[in-house]
């Protein structure tokens, strides 16, 4: 009867690396294309939302100069400039992310994120060496696992 050594099952980050190739290319800047688009309508639908709710409260008062709702517009407008202003910096950040994909040489590693994966360590393990891990993919198949498993 084989005696088992005392052991412990913990959790660890894995990084998650990726290998440039053209299909990985064209399948990032699409998803960075689509996010851009979104992001478009939606600034398209503020400006729509912004002049229906600004036109309402104009509509509802009978004196579209009294200053209550003067401050109601402005505030609606603050409202309007500063999701436009979140908006727009969202796609600044996402057309910085596709400027950067464009620019990167194929088979080039990058890091794509992390992912959380469970591991045994026995006594004599060294710890940290099986907490430094590293998936390698090339178009969505793990090519390498790098690190002490």
């Amino acid at each position: 009867m084989e005696i088992s050594k005392p052991h412990l099952l913990l959790k660890r980050v894995v990084n998650v690396k990726v290998i440039v190739t053209p299909r990985w290319k064209e399948d990032t800047q699409q998803q960075l294309q689509a996010q851009i688009n979104q992001l478009d309508g939606q600034l398209q639908q503020l400006e729509i939302d912004g002049q229906r709710t600004i036109g309402e409260i104009q509509r509802q008062s009978t004196n579209p100069s009294d200053p209550i709702v003067v401050q109601q517009v402005n505030n609606v407008q603050v409202q309007i400039n500063q999701r436009r202003s979140d908006l727009l910096a969202k796609k600044n950040q996402v057309l910085q992310q596709l400027q950067q994909v464009q620019l990167l040489d194929l088979d080039q590693e990058v890091s794509t994120g992390q992912i959380e994966g469970f591991f045994r360590v026995e006594t004599g393990d060294n710890l940290l060496r099986k907490m430094q891990v590293e998936l390698l993919l090339r178009d969505g198949i793990v090519e390498e696992i790098r690190g002490d498993v």
